[in-house]
């Protein structure tokens, strides 16, 4: 088993935990997790990669063990995330590397693509959505809140953010609900109860029509370099559905798209068969 530390990086005063494994000097891989999650959730991946890449998993600002500032001291905006993160490459010595972005690491990880295309060698898009078709009917109630950010629209929302809300998205569509094991979900429960956590959630609710403003760009960029693509897709996301892994290959013809029977989450079940991909298309 490959060892993994566990360390912070100060970037500007903000604190950025952050795992670490591989050797230094392999191909950069940068690991970017979504909601309701953090770093934790590669903790299967990372050491079935590390032989092969120099391996960087962060916690996204308000996540995992990253600092979690006021909301009044920090902005909870995707744009903020892209700005803290690119940073953060640029402090550990991450100047050119692959991507694997999910759920809200896509558009932190496509912004830092836009940004800096040079830096990036290839995308991993795991259930990471960056057209309008790859989003659910789930997405109304989110939409409806974007239209009209009322007091009473936001409290809907609240119902996301609960201990069976999480659950659920990490066994909806899973064959077989007793093989996700509850670890992951339960730390992630964990951090949501903190004081201040469903705030900080609702803003980030409330920003994610930032990124669909920004699909067209996202787009733009995938046509334009081309970058070495993959997508591994839960098929049975009910988030992220499989039209959007389809659209990739609309604007990058050399995009790879591969579908695997479960849900969102979709590294709690086939961790070993996206690794496999993973190595194999990055060869």
């Amino acid at each position: 088993m490959a060892a993994i530390a566990y360390r912070t990086a100060d970037v500007e005063g903000f604190k950025v935990f952050y795992r670490e494994a591989g050797r230094v000097g392999a191909p950069k891989l940068l690991l970017l997790h979504g909601f309701p999650s953090a770093g934790h959730m590669f903790r299967d991946l990372i050491p079935l990669l590390a032989d092969r890449f120099h391996i960087v998993a962060p916690d996204l600002p308000g996540f995992g063990q990253s600092d979690m500032p006021s909301r009044e001291s920090f902005r909870y905006t995707f744009d903020n995330f892209a700005r803290v993160i690119e940073r953060f490459t640029e402090m550990i010595g991450f100047d050119r590397f692959a991507v694997y972005v999910f759920d809200y690491g896509a558009p932190t990880g496509f912004r830092l693509a836009l940004s800096h295309p040079e830096r990036i060698t290839a995308i991993i898009s795991q259930n990471g959505n960056a057209y309008e078709e790859g989003l659910s009917d789930d997405w109304t109630p989110l939409k409806t809140y974007w239209q009209d950010p009322s007091p009473a629209n936001r409290d809907a929302l609240r119902a996301l953010l609960t201990p069976e809300a999480t659950r659920w998205q990490y066994t909806h569509g899973v064959p077989d609900p007793m093989t996700v094991s509850p670890d992951g979900q339960n730390l992630d429960n964990f951090y949501l109860a903190r004081p201040g956590s469903d705030d900080v959630q609702l803003d980030l609710f409330g920003d994610y029509k930032s990124n669909v403003a920004l699909y067209p760009a996202f787009q733009d960029y995938f046509r334009k370099h081309t970058p070495p693509f993959l997508a591994v897709w839960g098929k049975n996301d009910p988030f992220f559905i499989p039209p959007g892994a389809e659209a990739f290959k609309r604007d990058n013809p050399n995009a790879v798209v591969q579908f695997f029977d479960t849900g969102h989450f979709a590294l709690e079940t086939h961790a070993k068969e996206i690794a496999d991909s993973i190595r194999t298309f990055l060869t």
